[in-house]
C-alpha cells in the first residue's frame, strides 16, 4: 500500500530498476481483469438483455458491466431490412434482447447480434423450398440492362441475366419485360453469402426442349422442333386446363 493524494491505496509492484532506483507500480492490477471474468458471466449462443451505452455509425454498443460492453454491427441487426435504416430505430437506453456471437479475451471484443435471436430466414428458405433445376415463379422488382432483380417468395429475392432472358438471342432484352410482370425461370444457383439466387429462363426453355424431344420426338420419326414443341406444349396446356 501506499499514500497517493492523501489517500491509501493498493498497488502492484510491476519492475523495480536498481540502477535508476525506480519502481514501476500499478493499480488495475490489484483487481481482476474483466476480461479474464468475462466468460463466467456470458456464454457464446447465449440470450441476455442490456442497455445501449453508445449508438455509432458502424452498430450498437450495449453495456455487458460496469467497465465492458459488447458491439452489435449493423450487419447483425435484422436479416431484412436495411442496416442503414434499422439503426435508425434504437437510441441510448434502451433495453434491447441480444444473442452472445463472439467473446474473444484476448482482443478484447464481445461480439453480438439481435438477428440471430430468429432463424435465418434465407437459410430456412433454401432449406424448404428451393433447389438448383427447380422451376419457380418470380415478380420482376426491377428491369436493368444487365437482367432482371427478382422476388421468388418474401425471403428470397435473385437475378436473372440478361443471357439468361431467353434461348433466343434476339429476345435477351430485359426492355421486353416489365416491373412487377411475372415470370417462370429455373434456378441455377445459389450464393449464400450475398444471399440471393441466380435464375435463368433460358436454362428453363431448354430443360424444356430437352424433355419434348424425350416424349414426342425421336431420331426416325420426321417431326421438326417446331411441331415436337407444339405438341409438348397443347399437352402441357391440356394438362393445366382440366386441373
Amino acid at each position: 500500500k501506499l499514500v497517493s493524494a492523501g489517500k491509501e491505496v493498493e498497488v502492484v509492484i510491476l519492475d523495480f530498476d536498481e540502477e535508476k532506483r525506480r519502481l514501476s507500480l500499478g493499480m488495475k492490477q490489484t483487481t481482476e481483469n474483466p476480461w479474464d471474468a468475462i466468460s463466467k458471466d456470458f456464454s457464446v449462443g447465449g440470450e441476455y438483455e442490456g442497455e445501449i451505452a453508445n449508438i455509432t455509425e458502424f452498430g450498437l454498443f450495449v453495456k455487458l458491466t460496469e467497465q465492458l460492453d459488447g458491439l452489435i454491427h449493423i450487419n447483425d441487426l435484422s436479416w431484412k431490412e436495411k442496416s442503414e435504416e434499422q439503426v435508425k430505430k434504437f437510441k441510448k437506453g434502451d433495453k434491447i434482447k441480444y444473442k452472445v456471437l463472439e467473446i474473444d479475451a484476448e482482443k478484447e471484443r464481445v461480439a453480438l447480434g439481435i438477428k440471430q435471436l430468429e432463424k435465418d430466414p434465407f437459410s430456412e428458405a433454401i432449406k424448404n423450398k428451393v433447389q438448383i433445376g427447380k422451376i419457380v415463379t418470380c415478380i420482376i422488382d426491377n428491369v436493368l440492362d444487365t437482367g432482371l432483380e427478382v422476388t421468388v417468395d418474401e425471403n428470397l429475392t435473385g437475378f436473372i441475366k440478361r443471357a439468361g432472358l431467353s434461348r433466343d438471342k434476339d429476345e435477351q432484352r430485359s426492355s421486353r419485360f416489365a416491373k412487377g410482370e411475372k415470370v417462370d425461370a429455373m434456378i441455377t444457383s445459389i450464393d449464400v453469402n450475398s444471399r440471393k439466387i441466380m435464375l435463368s429462363i433460358k436454362a428453363m426453355e431448354l430443360e424444356d426442349e430437352k424433355q419434348a424431344m424425350k416424349d414426342y420426338g425421336s431420331a426416325d420419326s420426321g417431326a421438326s422442333l417446331g411441331d415436337i414443341l407444339g405438341a409438348a406444349l397443347e399437352a402441357k396446356s391440356t394438362k393445366k386446363n382440366t386441373k
